[in-house]
């Protein structure tokens, strides 16, 4: 995985899971690796990968079989796509707003 410097590596991989599950390459009750497993895939510290699964955990996005290993809920896409909405909203409509009133363009320009 290549990471950039904008957003902690923990939040990079937590999208990357979140993009995974958007796709249908993760489906609800799908078994995820495990955190040593994981990490060594993707060159991380295991310390690293628990942060990523216990904010996916309390985000309602996976869940854990206590011996078993971590799952895909059955609601994550909803709860993915309803946040995500809520961010695209609430960040970028804005700046994309202002960018338009900047340059002189209105929303005829999404009909062409």
């Amino acid at each position: 995985m290549d990471f950039h410097g904008e957003k902690p590596i923990y939040l990079q991989i937590a999208d990357v899971f979140a993009e995974n599950i958007l796709s249908g390459q993760l489906k609800a009750d799908d078994r995820i690796p495990s955190v040593r497993e994981y990490g060594a895939e993707i060159g991380v510290n295991p310390n690293t990968v628990m942060r990523v699964y216990e904010k996916l955990t309390a985000d309602g996005i996976i869940y854990n079989k206590r011996g078993i290993g971590y799952f895909v809920s059955a609601e994550a896409r909803e709860r993915i796509l309803e946040a995500q909405k809520a961010e695209f909203l609430e960040k970028e409509v804005p700046a994309i707003k202002r960018k338009m009133e900047l340059l002189g363009l209105d929303a005829s320009i999404f009909n062409q």
